[in-house]
């Protein structure tokens, strides 16, 4: 992310790739349901839809917004850099959420409108169950665990590859097929198609997204360890000479200074 481009500008492209990718979402699934009737043939190829999909998106657009699409992404971001000071404000963040989840709306009432479905049709896939509730808490942290993980670890550049390949395997071995994003799961409700989520399923799905996310935290705390807060760093002592053995030391006494 340029910390140098406008805030509405940032805000505006988390809208717009919110928007796209739930577009490719919903659009490949309701595109998959009108092909084939084969549910696991219809998942796989949503799941391969979203995979390319979210790639390009990240990458596109990464160097703008950082590319989060996700308010779990964006509030553990603005969590993460409190102590280093880096990263989003709570200005960032109020820019955001709203901006990522108006373009999930959005995204979800285009997709059906390219498909020549009713633009705004609450779905009525109930998704209510304590093991769907588990699957998007183990989504969501394993997401926030590599998302941050490999900014820690200065490997970011493999993002769009790295992210995109984690939710399409998470689609496979999650039981909630891996929404593991609160902006897109409310923009899934507007939408009674393949990919939806009705409305009174939302609540438990978020709660589960956001308790993912600091269970993400939390495990890269353990493999990387906490930032170093701001003061915390070592400060360089300049050097005025009487630390360093003069000439005429003995070898023992610079070994010793």
């Amino acid at each position: 992310m340029s910390t140098s481009v406008p805030l509405l500008r940032r805000a505006a492209v988390e809208g717009l790739g919110a928007a796209a990718l739930v577009t490719v979402v919903v659009g490949s699934g309701i595109q998959a349901t009108e092909l084939t009737r084969d549910v696991g043939t219809q998942l796989l190829a949503n799941s391969l839809a979203t995979v390319f999909g979210l790639g390009v998106l990240i990458a596109f657009l990464g160097p703008v917004s950082g590319a989060h699409f996700n308010p779990a992404v964006t509030l553990a971001a603005w969590f993460t850099g409190r102590r280093t000071r880096e990263g989003l404000g709570l200005r960032d963040v109020a820019a955001y959420v709203p901006a990522q989840v108006v373009g999930a709306i959005a995204g979800a009432v285009l997709a059906d409108a390219m498909f020549g479905k009713p633009l705004v049709a609450f779905s009525t896939h109930e998704r209510w169950a304590g093991h769907l509730w588990l699957a998007e808490v183990v989504a969501t942290a394993g997401l926030v665990w590599l998302v941050f993980g490999l900014a820690r670890a200065g490997s970011a550049h493999l993002a769009p590859l790295l992210v995109a390949s984690y939710i399409g395997a998470a689609y496979w071995f999650t039981s909630s097929t891996s929404f593991a994003n609160p902006a897109v799961t409310i923009g899934r409700a507007f939408t009674d198609t393949f990919a939806g989520i009705a409305p009174t399923s939302v609540l438990p799905f978020l709660a589960a997204q956001l308790f993912g996310a600091a269970a993400g935290l939390g495990l890269v705390t353990v493999c990387f360890g906490r930032p170093a807060a701001v003061g915390e760093a070592e400060v360089p002592v300049p050097d005025d000479g009487r630390h360093n053995p003069g000439p005429d030391r003995s070898t023992e006494e610079s070994a010793l200074v």
